[in-house]
């Protein structure tokens, strides 16, 4: 009897303490709606938010709520098309993911090698980087690289191209790191690099922030041409609450509110309550936050602190120039020959996300001129030809850049159709080193081992033409 008795308040806690997920597709005309009731915890309503836009959806409207230990979170979903949630599976899916997000489970690939750069940005240097990795006979997997206010960060996953494993072997991980060093230094960046080894991971968008928050690029300026529409960001505190409000203007796009959150979680603050609406091609946000011990933003520096950092998360994923995807047969260096040509032909990379399925490589590129200006047309063309046109197709931004025009007015690219999601190229999470700030900033280079965990494989919620 006594242990039936620890049986039953055993599954009682377990309820207690597992998130209650409810998805309805009646309440919305133009929506989905999913709500989350839990126990609060730091970091929940992130992981949360990591669940909808890693299945490559786009968050309408959201209102976060707490009371006391529990809150309560509603969020409107569409895909990228703006279409309702219908397929089952997927409805299914978000239900299980979001039910067991207070365990933390996480999925990787076994046997690659992580790195992770970062350093002063400038035209050519990714295919710098690919030219060392290709020569030391490294096969890069999966790859993700961002570039703001002059410097980059990157996260390579690769492996031993003739053995297929992760490399291990010191001296050639010593080589490896220091020519890598070589290249991130270039002639201007002297200052020293840092190499570290870790088993800890953590979701790959959200280290790419925490590197280059660890690299202070919300302190510096940009030295190439950047967007006009700049995000607006306040920060006041409401005394008689005891809290910090924070309010947002900004373009919409996919994945905004996955970086705002993360950037105030990763800055150790709580969201009570939060507003977020979008219209058009815009989004209005509000937070109501404090500190871990419970107190709002105490001076006038951090404030300005907390709107540079917030400016910096939003502008980092801020798709600029035209959008190229590669979709060709693997090989070892072919991101060399690839990001070669386009430096050959004044190329900047500004954005870039590789991922490798079944021997294919399917690679997503935005690239400017040299100081940010879109590209000429007849470079583009130029550059295609070389690498071959049904490799290489110049494709449009998803459904939610464009929410000015009409659907029958949008331009379609010379490579084609409609690509409906960066992240739809690759439905899988990718994970790198978990451990706080880079320490210091500059050039860095970390070096990790990639280990499989369990979990599950998301459906897709849309294919690409």
């Amino acid at each position: 009897m006594e242990w039936t008795c620890v049986d039953e308040y055993e599954k009682l806690l377990f309820r207690m303490s597992s998130p209650r997920v409810m998805i309805d597709n009646a309440g919305c005309a133009n929506a989905t709606r999913v709500m989350i009731d839990s126990a609060r915890k730091h970091g929940i309503l992130l992981e949360a938010v990591q669940v909808l836009t890693d299945l490559n959806l786009s968050i309408k409207k959201a209102y976060i709520s707490s009371d006391g230990r529990w809150f309560m979170d509603v969020f409107h979903v569409t895909d990228l098309d703006g279409n309702k949630l219908n397929d089952k599976s997927v409805l299914n899916y978000i239900e299980q993911s979001l039910g067991t997000i207070h365990y933390g489970r996480s999925k990787s690939f076994e046997g690659l090698t992580a790195l992770e750069l970062t350093g002063t940005d400038r035209v050519g240097l990714l295919s710098e980087v690919f030219a060392v990795l290709s020569n030391l006979q490294c096969n890069v997997v999966e790859a993700n690289m961002w570039t703001h206010n002059g410097r980059i960060a990157s996260l390579i996953y690769v492996k031993d191209n003739d053995s297929g494993s992760p490399i291990e072997d010191s001296q050639k991980i010593d080589r490896i790191e220091a020519m890598l060093r070589n290249v991130l230094k270039g002639d201007n960046d002297i200052r020293s690099a840092k190499t570290s080894v870790s088993l800890a991971v953590t979701h790959t968008e959200r280290r790419l922030h925490q590197m280059m928050f660890a690299d202070r690029d919300y302190e510096r300026k940009s030295h190439i041409k950047t967007c006009d529409d700049s995000p607006v960001v306040a920060v006041q505190n409401c005394l008689e609450k005891g809290y910090s409000v924070v309010n947002i203007q900004c373009k919409d796009r996919t994945k905004l509110l996955f970086d705002v959150v993360c950037t105030l979680t990763d800055m150790q603050y709580v969201v009570f309550h939060a507003t977020i609406n979008t219209a058009g091609d815009r989004a209005s946000m509000e937070f109501f936050i404090r500190h871990m011990d419970g107190t709002p933003i105490s001076s006038e520096a951090e404030k300005q602190r907390v709107i540079l950092c917030l400016q910096a998360a939003i502008e980092r994923r801020a798709s600029q120039g035209v959008r190229l995807e590669l979709c060709t047969d693997d090989r070892l260096g072919l991101l060399a020959d690839v990001t070669r040509t386009f430096r050959e032909n004044g190329l900047n990379v500004t954005r870039a996300e590789i991922s490798t399925t079944m021997d294919r490589a399917l690679n997503v590129f935005y690239v400017t001129d040299a100081i940010g200006n879109l590209v000429d047309p007849k470079i583009i063309e130029s550059v295609r030809q070389k690498i071959g046109l049904s490799k290489l197709k110049v494709k449009e931004l998803p459904l939610i850049y464009h929410q000015k025009a009409e659907r029958d007015e949008a331009t379609m690219g010379p490579g084609g159709a409609m690509l409906l999601s960066l992240g739809s190229l690759k439905r899988r999470c990718v994970h790198a080193c978990g451990s706080e700030g880079c320490g210091g900033g500059g050039v860095q280079l970390r070096l990790l081992r990639r280990e499989s965990l369990e979990g599950e494989t998301p459906p897709p919620v849309s294919e690409a033409p």
